[in-house]
């Protein structure tokens, strides 16, 4: 007997605003750049390449260039891509940083 496996694809848990902030918010706390720019970029194939690349101002190469895994995209690009993915980034005190 033979078994095959199938292709993960991360894009496709990704199918509700809640499983998209439950999934960033927890890239975003583990702070890893390279994660955060492939999350993005889950979260933008599975809205639509072209309809985030349409609202961000961005081609759709360009787009793809900027959220393949080890890419330096520049900060304004990556706020493009947040705004346009309709996602609000908020910032408060972290538990462990009273100064």
């Amino acid at each position: 007997m033979s078994l095959s496996l199938t292709t993960f694809d991360m894009a496709a848990l990704l199918d509700s605003d809640e499983a998209i902030s439950e999934y960033l918010s927890q890239v975003l706390a583990d702070g890893d750049h390279d994660e955060l720019i492939r999350a993005l970029g889950y979260i933008a194939k599975a809205r639509g390449m072209s309809q985030i690349a349409t609202a961000s101002g961005l081609g759709r190469e360009s787009l793809y260039k900027a959220l393949t895994p080890g890419a330096k995209p520049r900060f304004d690009t990556v706020l493009k891509v947040i705004r346009a993915l309709g996602i609000d980034l908020l910032a408060h005190p972290h538990a462990s940083s009273r100064l």
